[in-house]
Formats: C-alpha cells, structure tokens, sequence
C-alpha cells in the first residue's frame, strides 16, 4: 500500500511538473503586438508596413480599416465617416467591434502591428483585458509644426490607398499614382484646419497613453523626424531585433 501511495505522489509531481513546463512555453510563444503611437503624421502607416514585412506580422490600421468600410459604403462606414470627416475620433464600440473582427483571422495569431490604436486610456485598458499577449509600444515622436507641414502636403490613391506628399514624394505625374494610374486626393483628416482639431483631440486624449504604458513597463520612444529609413533602424533597435533590409 505504502509502494502505490508513493508511486501516485511521485506521478503527481512528474504531471505537476509537466504542466508548469507547459504553462511557461504558453508565456513564452504568446503573440507579439507593437502599438506605434505617436499624432497624425508622425509615420505610424509609414515605418508600419517595413516593419511588418521585417517580423511577419500584419499591419493593422484601424483608419485603413474604416476607410475600406467606407469604401464599401457599410453601415459602420456611413456612420464612422460622419466622425472622420469632422476631424473626430471614432466611439470605441464601433472602433472595437470592427478591431477584433479583424484580429480573430488567421494570420494575426502570431502577432500584429497596431496602427495609432489605442487612442485613450479606456481604450487601453480594454484591450489590456482582452488581449493575452507581449505588448511593445513605440512612440514616434514629431514637433507638432513638422506634422503639419507633413500632413497638409500628402496626397492618397483612390483606389490602392498609395500615398504622396507635394513636396517630400510627388507623383512622376501630377495627381496621378505611380502604381495603378488612378487619382490623386487630399483627404478630408488631412486639410489644415481638420488637423489641428485632430492634433488637439490628439494631445488631450492620447498623450496620456505614454504615461500609462511608461508605468506598465513596455514604452520606447524613437525620434520620428530622421529619415524613413534611419526610423525603421532605431524601432528594430528598440525591438532588439536585428534589420534584415535596413
């Protein structure tokens, strides 16, 4: 009796000790997600799209989201265009409900790049709750006089979504995309007296946010106003991973 009492606590402990094992790999292949933060204009769609191609992870904006839902003239388009038009930032539950539809897909489950999300501190702590993942957050960081010299000048493609800027990267022809040849326009978010609306709804709601993730642990900061190229550098640096194409 006293042989199998102790063959059953020993198979406990070697179970129990599987488990842990198993619970610790759980933590340790948790997905990744990068928050860049940072106002309108600081490059977050920009160093978005090399950094997800450098850690194979998708880009998700929550912009380009609502715009193809705009697009496609949905009810939650029609109703978020009234917001975006106006410089306003959309209400969270429309913001959410569109979010993790798009993060229950497939190819998020290793990780993603979150675009300019979250904007505020409940929408912060939403997703504190909701996600079980590494979170890394990184704030690009622009003067707001630069911002609106960027943002005032960028042209958008009406059909792949493409961006120019007057000054910075112009078409080969005038309001016409390189890529797929359609038309050139300003966006409403983008005309001057739009954006500083949004710049200070920007400093009011958002920038609290550096606060809150700098007490979490998991904020860094990059300076946003060096090149396209040495940004992408310097996040991949913060990130500690090593640049493949930089």
């Amino acid at each position: 009796m006293k042989l199998w009492i102790g063959c059953i606590f020993m198979l406990s402990a070697i179970l129990g000790g599987a488990a842990n094992v198993s619970k610790t790999l759980s933590q340790e292949e948790k997905p990744l997600v990068i928050i860049l933060m940072g106002p309108p204009g600081a490059g977050k769609g920009t160093q978005a799209k090399p950094l997800s191609d450098e850690l194979e992870i998708p880009h998700i904006s929550t912009g380009d989201l609502f715009r193809k839902q705009i697009r496609e003239q949905t009810p939650l388009g029609k109703t978020a265009k009234i917001y975006i038009d106006a410089g306003k930032y959309v209400p969270d539950e429309l913001v959410f409900d569109m979010l993790f539809t798009r993060l229950s897909e497939p190819d998020c489950k290793k990780g993603y790049i979150l675009d300019g999300f979250p904007r505020n501190i409940t929408q912060a702590r939403i997703l504190d709750k909701k996600l079980d993942a590494r979170i890394k957050v990184i704030y690009l960081h622009v003067p707001d006089s630069a911002l609106i010299e960027r943002i005032t000048g960028r042209l958008s493609c009406k059909s792949c979504g493409k961006t120019y800027h007057t000054k910075n990267n112009p078409p080969k022809k005038s309001l016409t995309c390189d890529s797929c040849s359609s038309s050139l326009y300003q966006r409403e978010d983008d005309k001057e007296t739009v954006l500083k609306k949004r710049l200070e709804e920007y400093h009011t709601q958002t920038s609290p946010l550096l606060s809150y993730y700098k007490e979490k642990g998991v904020l860094s900061e990059v300076d946003a106003t060096n090149s396209q190229e040495t940004v992408l550098h310097l996040v991949l640096e913060t990130l500690q991973v090593p640049a493949r194409s930089v």
